[in-house]
């Protein structure tokens, strides 16, 4: 009984930790879906890297917001909360925090790239330094 309780559990668990992220109003998309969300008209790209990062390559057209500076929270209510809002970092941690911050702050449409930009740079997508 123990040994069946244990599977069902593990079961559990795993399907649990492969399910993507998604709530109502925010989505954590793989590189072919994000690329296609930034050819949408009024998206607002953020990059929320640090700035020594985002010279180093970033997304053409993204705004650099640095998601640990003082002044983020301010830097972001000047956007437009009724627009989708993307936003990426290098792998996908900074860029999950950021996103819980935006639903917070009132966001309606919150796109998340999963794996960053490192993900985007092995699929052999452009950036701009």
């Amino acid at each position: 009984m123990k040994l069946r309780n244990g599977i069902v559990f593990l079961v559990f668990f795993v399907a649990i930790s492969c399910v993507k992220s998604q709530t109502e109003g925010m989505a954590l998309v793989d590189v072919l879906t994000f690329e296609q969300k930034m050819k949408e008209e009024g998206v607002q790209l953020i990059d929320v890297r640090t700035p020594s990062e985002y010279a180093e390559g970033h997304l053409a057209n993204a705004v650099n917001i640095n998601i640990n500076d003082s002044d983020f929270k301010a830097k972001i209510e000047a956007l437009d909360k009724t627009k989708p809002i993307l936003v990426y970092c290098k792998s996908g941690g900074r860029s999950g925090r950021a996103c819980s911050q935006l639903k917070e702050m009132g966001f309606t449409t919150i796109i998340d790239l999963d794996g960053g930009i490192t993900d985007w740079k092995a699929h052999e997508k452009p950036i701009e330094k």
